[in-house]
């Protein structure tokens, strides 16, 4: 069967794209398959090497359990399976890069069988980075990157081929040798270079000549997209807007491989405008993600402050408080993102646009924290006066009667302000 990305894309003449939601949050989940559902249009959600892989990466999960996350909340929602495409990002040697080439090759190979036997059909074959074994000193060749993909690709293929159910969808891939890192850079006080036309070129005629040497000719038309830098990114307070002049050569280039789109990461916290400029210039794939929780955090501490005017103190869940000691108490998944002094490294735990604070919200305790908050709040009635000091946007859509007026109701829909700017973007 092919598969429904391809359909979409259809090449760089096109004149639209689709967002790359990756997440692994319920509640932001529980919006995007409630936004599939109610417009009847595909939602793609991505999971990284990170957070999913065959030891449970940090959320624990497998990419079978990823799978059956994200399909058993559409069947709450009630969304079609058909609505969702699921995808695997930075899917190589990732986390197994401090091994030498061996050893983190074949781990690399049983992680995207895992993605494809569970029916992941997007697949980013990332290994851009040293392993062990490879030359500090120099830089990875464009061979070596290639040959690993070409290998990790053979694996994909394999797997698929061995798939009972044989209407499942047959995967395609992203390639791409500048690939950011996951979730935002750590310090961005410079700009941002912007990958060379040539160096863009390079990737894939050495891909399509490995490839042919691989005996693997046929398997390029599985290959829609690369990964490019095209000028964005953000860090902790900032945000690289991106700029199609600084882009142009770069997307020019791409006219002469009219079967290739362009797979953009790090477009979090750009502006509808620039969003649909990228998909304008041919980055047809637009990756979010730290925008997404970062949007939840901002409902959720808005609640909370509602929270304080209403609820006696005693039975008040305290969320941003909680957050934060929770953050305390277990810092490796910040320690190393946030620096300055103790206040500005509080301060970003909060507000940074990186947004490490979503590694916790699947903690229990703060997931027992989250639901008292709902629940204080849907025992009383949300004053109009206070949903409008404090969640404004949401106001306007309560007043009008197109928004209930219930916690999660409004998280909910803060969730999809940030989803209705790449939608604006990616529709023709």
């Amino acid at each position: 069967m092919e598969n429904i990305l391809k359909q979409m894309m259809k090449g760089n003449n096109n004149d639209c794209g689709i967002a790359s939601y990756c997440t692994a949050n319920a509640l932001v989940i529980e919006a995007l398959l409630l936004y599939a559902k109610k417009n009847q249009t595909p939602v793609l959600i991505e999971a990284t090497a990170n957070q999913v892989n065959q030891y449970g990466g940090y959320t624990g999960m497998t990419p079978q359990d990823f799978t059956d996350f994200v399909y058993r909340i559409g069947d709450q929602m009630g969304c079609s399976r058909n609505l969702i495409i699921l995808g695997g990002d930075h899917l190589g040697p990732l986390t197994f890069k401090d091994l030498s080439e061996d050893e983190a090759m074949e781990k690399a190979k049983v992680l995207v069988r895992a993605y494809v036997k569970a029916g992941f059909t997007k697949i980013h074959l990332d290994t851009s980075m040293k392993l062990a074994s490879d030359n500090k000193d120099k830089e990875l060749p464009t061979i070596t990157i290639a040959k690993r993909g070409a290998q990790l690709y053979q694996a994909c293929m394999e797997a698929f081929g061995e798939m009972e159910e044989k209407h499942t969808q047959r995967p395609v891939f992203i390639i791409g040798s500048e690939v950011p890192i996951p979730g935002g850079a750590t310090e961005v006080e410079e700009g941002i270079s912007v990958t060379k036309a040539a160096d863009f070129i390079d990737t894939v005629e050495t891909y399509k000549s490995v490839f042919q040497e691989h005996g693997l000719a046929d398997g390029w038309e599985n290959i829609i997209a690369v990964v490019v830098q095209p000028g964005v990114e953000f860090g902790d307070s900032q945000v690289f807007l991106y700029n199609r002049e600084e882009a142009t050569s770069l997307c020019n280039s791409l006219k002469d491989y009219p079967t290739l789109v362009f797979e953009g990461h790090s477009t979090d916290y750009q502006t509808k405008e620039k969003l649909k400029e990228m998909v304008e210039d041919g980055i047809l794939i637009l990756k979010v993600g730290p925008a997404l929780t970062f949007r939840l955090r901002e409902a959720l501490f808005s609640l909370s402050m509602i929270e304080k005017e209403l609820v006696p103190e005693q039975k008040q869940a305290k969320f941003i408080e909680t957050l934060d000691e929770v953050m305390v108490e277990d810092p490796k998944n910040w320690i190393d993102h946030y620096h300055g002094t103790q206040e500005e490294i509080a301060l970003a735990r909060k507000y940074s646009y990186s947004d490490r604070c979503r590694y916790y919200l699947s903690n229990p305790r703060l997931q027992e924290t989250i639901h008292t908050l709902f629940e204080n709040l849907d025992s009383i009635s949300i004053p109009l006066n206070l949903l409008h000091q404090y969640m404004p946007s949401q106001y306007d859509k309560v007043i009008r009667g197109e928004l209930l007026n219930c916690a999660k109701e409004l998280v909910y829909d803060a969730i999809l302000e940030v989803v209705s700017d790449y939608e604006y973007a990616v529709k023709g």
